[in-house]
């Protein structure tokens, strides 16, 4: 299996299929076998690089780093691969990865997918507190009714169990999870110039589409797309739709 080695952690990786390089970074439910359907449907089109963030999957974080990691880590994954510039698109957890690595390598992103997340965002006072209340309000949700939609949980009920299933092969959980997650503005985040999509499920329930619409408004530039009948795994619950969202906005955008 391909590694790369980090001090003393591995970070494992794959690359499925040749053209533009598209990175793929999970949220802290997922690991790279999560892209299973994007690794299908983009593979034929794109170079995509999924891998485990350290301690996920199969990925070590002997250093106890966790997300104060993350940067770094896709760095020296992408340093591996010689690839000198790519398209990221990161859900939950990895949308704060590639957030921050977009504001700290601008010159390495092509276009930067936000899907179902304002992880590493420096919020203003009034979406703050909109957002410490959501998160008061979720806090005692089931990790079904987390990660995925009411319309996905009703009519994939055996989808919604593979997604718990593959979240069992990590060694971190959102309790878990240590390290310290860089936070950037919106007005940060638009200086570098790249192309930024935010995605967001209509039924997302740790991030409303209200809230991340504001701050999407606050990111010049940037556009907003909301996905019908799906939750905050919009790429899991809605792959077709996802995926012809990103390949859409990607033939848009001038090289």
């Amino acid at each position: 299996m391909p590694f790369v080695t980090r001090g003393q952690s591995q970070l494992y990786y794959e690359v499925h299929g040749d053209g533009p390089p598209l990175v793929l970074a999970h949220g802290v439910g997922g690991n790279h076998a999560s892209w299973y359907n994007q690794i299908a449907s983009l593979s034929d089109r794109f170079r995509v690089i999924v891998f485990d963030a350290r301690g996920f999957g199969n990925s070590l974080d002997a250093e106890g780093l966790g997300r104060s990691g993350f940067v770094d880590d896709l760095a020296a994954i992408l340093d591996a691969l010689a690839v000198e510039r790519a398209v990221l698109v990161g859900q939950s957890m990895g949308g704060g990865t590639c957030l921050s690595f977009t504001c700290r390598h601008p010159q390495r992103v092509r276009a930067l997918m936000l899907a179902d997340t304002l992880m590493g965002f420096a919020l203003p006072d009034d979406l703050r507190a909109l957002m410490a209340e959501r998160e008061r309000q979720t806090a005692d949700l089931s990790q079904a009714e987390r990660v995925v939609g009411p319309s996905f949980r009703r009519t994939q009920p055996a989808l919604t169990r593979l997604y718990l299933e593959l979240a069992t092969l990590n060694r971190v959980t959102v309790r878990t999870l240590t390290g310290v997650q860089p936070l950037h503005s919106p007005q940060e985040l638009a200086a570098t110039g790249v192309p930024i999509l935010f995605l967001v499920g209509e039924e997302d329930a740790l991030f409303p589409p209200a809230i991340v619409r504001a701050v999407q408004e606050r990111t010049p530039g940037s556009r907003f797309v909301e996905v019908r009948a799906s939750g905050h795994s919009a790429y899991f619950e809605q792959p077709a739709v996802f995926d012809q969202i990103l390949t859409d906005w990607l033939a848009g955008i001038a090289e």
